[in-house]
């Protein structure tokens, strides 16, 4: 069992592992022993987590998550399988603990009348030198 919050915590139904061969450093090791993991999240089926944090979930996994409704998350940084799903259990719990925050609510406000004053002053000086740019009239 995978624990985020007080609340939110994760079974271990709801989470596959599947070993590859990893790309990284190793040498004959990495030709030899499976130490990639892939993690693989059913968030869209899971009943621990509530639809706000799923909602929010899907935004921030952003290409990870799949067509199905599950989050995927691989690992190969280390030569150690062990080590590469700690990882990977970390980088889930964070994810899933960055989807239970609240966006705060963005408060509109208007722009203060100094900074008003200062772009309609900008704007005529620019329209000043536009102005300036025309043919030269000759006094004929």
């Amino acid at each position: 069992m995978l624990r985020i919050t007080d609340t939110i915590s994760i079974a271990d139904w709801e989470i596959t592992e599947s070993f590859t061969r990893s790309q990284g450093p190793g040498g004959q090791n990495v030709n030899k022993v499976s130490t990639a993991v892939e993690l693989r999240f059913e968030a869209e089926r899971s009943p621990h987590l509530p639809a706000m944090v799923k909602a929010r979930l899907k935004t921030l996994a952003g290409r990870r998550w799949t067509q199905d409704g599950a989050v995927l998350i691989r690992c190969e940084e280390t030569r150690s399988q062990s080590r590469n799903r700690e990882l990977a259990r970390e980088r889930l719990a964070e994810l899933v603990l960055a989807a239970t925050h609240r966006p705060k609510r963005r408060i509109a406000t208007k722009p203060t009348k100094g900074s008003q004053r200062r772009r309609l002053k900008a704007k005529t000086i620019r329209g000043e030198v536009k102005a300036l740019r025309g043919k030269v009239g000759g006094d004929e």
